[in-house]
């Protein structure tokens, strides 16, 4: 990711590995938040609707950098940074410019939709909420390190607005009032905070590279359990009810019960790290990892199912829609694969890694890549 490209490197043991899985962006089911924000469930990245079996380019749009954020979606607009150190707002049904706003350095991170503000974080440490309609800057919140994961955000515990969470390479996770940008409370770790925390149920859930997975009381910061996963967590975790799912840097993908802090299962069958968030569906998670292959996993038990090979590593967060899989390989293809057997549905070469996580909103895909363009599909004519 920034910093020279961390995100296309393996990390060495006394660095945690950097990339940006947000889907990135942050999973958050928040009721403040407009429907269509990122046009799916962000805790289990499930999206609504139909999904046709073949797609076509609407619009693409260039930035000045590689895109490793995912867009947001609100209002017929479409949110996106670039590690030009911009956030774009365009027109989603065209790709239209409509304001550019700029950071003092790269954007790796997803932008968060909070009524009319957009929230996103930047390599120069600071957290910025704009105006959604104007591009102007309403505030700024400067932590001690850059942001590379998405902010979060929910109802104030008490009421009055809307606190936002966002983690922080100053190895600390930050609670900030919407409103203002006033800090309620910071929760401190060892190590960077790359992923995006979760918050359901007045719990704050993510993964840290100090190797464990947090719960945080949210109307307060303190910490009510962690669980020891062992190994570097540097993407953003997937919720369903109390069960916690994700991959880490050990080789693994793990299933947490987060009431109990006890490890349910993991999965473990080839020697190479997991920076992608899983989706989650009824029956099965659905993964990226980096070694080239797709991974689909019993949900309850965490059996192999099926796999998908691809031609480069999967740090691209999947989407389900529709019985569809959509996930991006940094073989350059953006893949559509069959939810029950794995098997390629259709497939579009970018040309370029795809690094980004796919959003599926209002009947369209959107997804970054590293030619710096954002990429629209729609359904074939």
């Amino acid at each position: 990711m920034t910093e020279t490209m961390l995100k296309k490197t393996v990390p060495n043991i006394f660095a945690c590995a950097v990339i940006l899985l947000s889907l990135t962006p942050a999973h958050n089911a928040d009721a403040t938040q407009t429907p269509t924000a990122y046009g799916m469930d962000r805790n289990t990245r499930v999206a609504p609707g139909r999904l046709p079996d073949r797609l076509e380019v609407a619009w693409r749009f260039k930035t000045g950098g590689p895109i490793a954020s995912s867009a947001a979606v609100a209002n017929g607009r479409v949110f996106i940074g670039s590690e030009d150190g911009h956030v774009y707002a365009l027109r989603q049904s065209d790709g239209s410019r409509l304001w550019a706003y700029k950071t003092g350095d790269s954007i790796e991170a997803t932008p968060l939709v909070v009524g009319s503000l957009v929230v996103i974080g930047s390599a120069d440490g600071f957290l910025y909420a704009i105006d959604a309609n104007t591009g102007r800057l309403r505030w700024r919140y400067k932590t001690g390190d850059k942001i590379l994961g998405a902010a979060n955000a929910a109802p104030a515990p008490r009421g009055g607005g809307n606190w936002i969470v966002v983690g922080s390479y100053d190895n600390r996770v930050h609670c900030v009032d919407a409103a203002n940008g006033r800090m309620i409370w910071t929760f401190a770790t060892d190590n960077y905070v790359n992923g995006s925390p979760v918050i359901s149920s007045g719990r704050v859930i993510f993964g840290g590279c100090d190797g464990l997975l947090y719960v945080v009381n949210f109307a307060n910061g303190r910490r009510i359990r962690a669980i020891p996963v062992q190994q570097y967590i540097a993407g953003t975790v997937s919720l369903a009810g109390s069960r916690a799912y994700l991959g880490h840097y050990g080789n693994e993908v793990i299933c947490a019960d987060i009431s109990t802090g006890q490890i349910v299962w993991r999965y473990r069958e080839r020697r190479f790290p997991y920076f992608s968030s899983p989706a989650i569906a009824a029956d099965r998670i659905v993964i990226g990892g980096r070694d080239k292959r797709v991974h689909a996993l019993d949900r309850k038990t965490g059996r192999a199912l099926w796999d998908f090979r691809t031609r480069g590593k999967v740090d691209s967060s999947p989407v389900i829609c529709d019985g569809k899989v959509i996930v991006g390989s940094e073989d350059g293809r953006l893949y559509m694969l069959g939810l029950n057997d794995g098997k390629e549905r259709w497939s579009f070469d970018i040309g370029s890694p795809v690094i980004s996580s796919p959003v599926i909103a209002s009947g369209m895909v959107l997804v970054g890549a590293d030619d710096g363009f954002l990429y629209a599909f729609r359904g074939a004519q």
